[in-house]
């Protein structure tokens, strides 16, 4: 990906539709390929070109953008949300950690597997090439970027589900003391209501990434 994303002649979905078909034939005499439950990952990549920069975000991670005057931008691709709402709204209900409770969000599991990567439904890099047509994508001049962070929905929940930060709280926070604060702080606040009583949430912690740029 890396070496795809370097050619600036290759946009940004064509270098992940590249990337997973190559994976895929890396897999293809090992692993089958066609089961619902196959490995599959959320994508957020920048790319600097020239005076510009791209960006491509698909499923629920979230990109933000710090354009100055012109205020923060936040792109993120919440289809996954919008479907099987019902066994959604179940798996929110609390608490968590209990056996109903993991019943409900395995009951969402399978349906979101059946909805995964088909029209009507969402979209994440699996083995299908065609997620990379889905994704959200867009340039803008990178003189009004002032700082950037690429972040898992693990790592964007203090702001979105939480509510416990600003986006521009998350940015400071990023400048000043790095991702690895970030994480910390979201696990602080996880930890004080662990069974998702004052925040619903499918589980009490969820993998967090976090990538900062600060431009200039």
């Amino acid at each position: 990906m890396i070496n795809l994303i370097g050619d600036n002649t290759v946009t940004l979905r064509a270098a992940l539709r590249t990337a997973i078909a190559k994976v895929n034939d890396m897999h293809r005499d090992t692993c089958a390929l066609d089961l619902e439950a196959v490995p599959a990952s959320t994508v957020v990549m920048v790319r600097e070109r020239g005076d510009l920069l791209d960006y491509l975000v698909l499923s629920d991670s979230v990109l933000v953008l710090d354009l100055g005057k012109k205020g923060i931008q936040v792109i993120t691709d919440k289809r996954v949300e919008e479907v099987a709402s019902e066994e959604m709204r179940a798996a929110l209900q609390g608490p968590t950690g209990t056996p109903e409770h993991t019943a409900r969000v395995s009951a969402l599991v399978t349906v979101q597997r059946r909805l995964r990567n088909q029209p009507g439904g969402y979209w994440v890099a699996a083995t299908n090439p065609a997620a990379a047509d889905e994704t959200i994508t867009g340039t803008v001049n990178i003189a009004q970027v002032q700082q950037a962070a690429l972040l898992t929905d693990g790592a964007s929940r203090l702001v979105d589900s939480f509510g416990v930060l600003s986006w521009a709280q998350l940015l400071d926070l990023l400048h000043t003391e790095g991702p690895a604060a970030l994480i910390a702080r979201t696990r602080e606040a996880e930890f004080t209501d662990p069974v998702g009583e004052r925040w619903p949430r499918f589980k009490r912690s969820d993998d967090a990434t976090a990538a900062y740029v600060c431009v200039g």
